[in-house]
């Protein structure tokens, strides 16, 4: 299937790793034009150069501070001057701290609201305007599971995540008319480093061994393993796509059966 996607420009947050760097493959691999972004220099430019080696795709990698609208905008301005106007955003940033209610301090959700909610909000502010001129864009949210199905320990994921929600629904309305549209990816536990990070982190607290904790993830999940990035990556992709151009307003899980909500 041509998913429509070659030589569009497309903006992935938070790319550098994990989720992020599979959902810039994916779209190098499509014929995209990549901006990729995150906030260590060292290690974008080393996903970027591997990436751009693997596909041959135009890459762009740019340095950036999710947390800070200036930060955001200098973004989406360079992009535009060196590959083009934003056609299609992800949004995609770390996850915020983990802690039960008495762990966090005021700090911490100021901290998992400007990461997880606000940089959605000032992502989408900059590239918006481009994509209602020319009355074609996408934007695609990643969130967590954890939207839909509250996890334990994770207070400021549960909360704001569910906000990403209320937000990319509000917007998929008010931008429908400009053949603009928004869903949001919920990704379940996916193999990644910010994952072996945390289970190892969770099973020093529980006195556990990580693998007894990892084992115990797995039992919950109906498929009994974790998705490999590039899964969460082919759901965006295609929401992306010419494809999936009547889907918007939709949050859409890829958790193996986590979620046990209908």
């Amino acid at each position: 299937m041509d998913l429509g996607l070659a030589n569009k420009v497309v903006l992935v947050a938070a790319s550098s790793q994990g989720i992020g760097r599979a959902v810039a493959e994916g779209f190098a691999r499509e014929k995209a034009k990549v901006v990729m972004c995150a906030r260590n220099e060292e290690t974008l430019n080393e996903a970027a150069a591997k990436i751009r080696e693997a596909t041959g795709a135009e890459i762009l990698a740019l340095t950036v501070d999710l947390t800070s609208a200036e930060s955001i905008e200098n973004l989406v301005f360079e992009a535009g001057q060196k590959l083009g106007p934003i056609d299609v955003l992800v949004c995609n940033a770390g996850g915020p701290p983990e802690g039960g209610y008495f762990q966090l301090t005021d700090d911490d959700w100021w901290e998992g609201f400007q990461l997880n909610f606000m940089s959605m909000v000032m992502l989408a502010r900059n590239v918006v305007p481009h994509m209602k001129a020319q009355e074609w864009g996408r934007i695609v949210n990643i969130a967590s599971v954890s939207a839909r199905q509250p996890i334990e320990g994770l207070l400021v994921s549960n909360a704001v995540r569910a906000g990403v929600l209320g937000f990319a629904k509000s917007i998929a309305t008010e931008f429908a008319p400009y053949n603009i549209t928004v869903n949001t990816v919920l990704p379940g536990y996916t193999e990644t480093h910010a994952l072996a990070e945390s289970i190892k982190e969770k099973a020093e607290f529980k006195k556990k061994t990580p693998q007894e904790m990892l084992e115990d993830i797995k039992a919950n999940i109906p498929m009994k393993r974790l998705a490999k990035p590039h899964e969460i990556a082919n759901l965006v992709v295609f929401l992306a796509s010419q494809a999936a151009g009547y889907v918007t307003g939709q949050a859409i899980a890829a958790d193996g059966g986590y979620i046990k909500a209908i």
